[in-house]
């Protein structure tokens, strides 16, 4: 904790949380805008990069149970803008040219939407006292992320299955989601958030597991709702596993 009053704590919490997020985000944003970064590859930057700060974040938080809550403001608002900025009610074009693969602006309420819903949701249900949440939104972070960069760029065999997508996307979607998850699900384990705690051998084939099925669904036609289906599938095999 940062301060010893919980909820002043968990005010400040927010406060930073949000300030890093906005940060990374508006970094980004100018980044493109500025074309010192393609769209395609500022999208998933914000994929990969928003996901492990927020959540890294959540030490910052007391042991409330209103804690959660607080954290859960920083992805709500900045859902609310992808919301405003997609419709149309919120003129930000940098933001259009980060997060959208066309520029069009009715994109960001697909992919970008559904990033966000998913990071509320797990925060409030499963919060830093469950691995699964964290654990989803990881491979949807690292895994989903990465995939697309690395598919994109050397993915030159596409998939049976799906000519949009690559067995270098594939294998990327697998190893990096398993990193991602593994290693914020071990560090919150050792730090004593779960109780009881995983033994690192059941956080390893879970997170394996994890991987696995998420680089499938991944791999599947969905278009646009990967973060929808990928998150679901990582869910279901969190409950079965952790």
């Amino acid at each position: 904790m940062l301060l010893s009053n919980p909820l002043w704590n968990d005010a400040l919490a927010t406060v930073i949380t949000l300030s890093l997020a906005v940060g990374w985000l508006r970094l980004i944003d100018a980044l493109a805008a500025r074309k010192l970064l393609v769209e395609t590859l500022s999208r998933k930057l914000v994929h990969i990069g928003t996901g492990p700060l927020f959540v890294l974040c959540w030490v910052l938080f007391s042991d409330l149970d209103t804690a959660r809550y607080w954290a859960a403001v920083v992805p709500g608002l900045i859902t609310i803008q992808f919301l405003l900025v997609g419709l149309g009610i919120l003129d930000d074009p940098d933001a259009v040219k980060a997060l959208s693969r066309s520029g069009d602006r009715r994109e960001i309420l697909r992919g970008p939407l559904i990033y966000g819903i998913a990071f509320i949701l797990a925060t409030i249900i499963w919060w830093r006292t469950a691995p699964i949440g964290m654990a989803a939104l990881m491979l949807l972070c690292g895994g989903d992320g990465f995939a697309d960069v690395i598919g994109r760029n050397w993915g030159t065999t596409k998939l049976p299955i799906n000519q949009a997508k690559s067995w270098a996307g594939s294998a990327a979607m697998l190893v990096a989601g398993f990193i991602f998850a593994f290693i914020y699900v071990l560090a919150f384990n050792n730090w004593g958030y779960f109780s009881p705690p995983y033994t690192t051998n059941t956080i390893l084939t879970g997170t394996v597991l994890l991987a696995v099925v998420g680089a499938v669904v991944e791999a599947l036609p969905f278009g646009d709702l990967d973060n929808l289906t990928v998150t679901i599938a990582a869910i279901v095999v969190g409950l079965l596993v952790f």
